[in-house]
């Protein structure tokens, strides 16, 4: 079992093409035995957004802090606080900041490693 805080975490730069003002915690991830996925936690700072990328797995969300928008082709979807969501394999996807402070979210993959 493990039980931290999360600022016990180190928190890094996202460096990704395309990001920018966003960092990380690797909450669960491969430093853990967890069988099966790693949770993250992202903060991105006002004008900040993560890359529009996609990925062949899917990956939920859940927002603690702050006000945001996932972009997806052909539009934008709000996001804040107590908001949630699922995006899809393959799916085109951002998080973007709209709002005036550090918008936070719970980002939950599988470990594809052990697929």
């Amino acid at each position: 079992m493990i039980v931290k805080k999360y600022d016990e975490v180190e928190k890094s730069e996202v460096t990704m093409a395309g990001a920018k003002n966003t960092s990380i915690r690797w909450l669960v991830g491969k430093d853990t035995d967890a069988p099966n996925f790693f949770l993250r936690q992202l903060e991105v700072e006002p004008g900040g957004h993560t890359p529009f990328h996609n990925h062949p797995y899917e990956h939920e969300v859940y927002v603690i802090a702050g006000k945001g928008q996932i972009n997806k082709k052909g539009g934008s979807i709000p996001l804040e606080k107590g908001s949630f969501g699922l995006v899809m394999p393959g799916e085109d996807h951002q998080f973007e900041n709209t709002g005036d402070f550090t918008f936070k979210f719970l980002c939950v993959i599988p470990d594809i490693e052990k697929k």
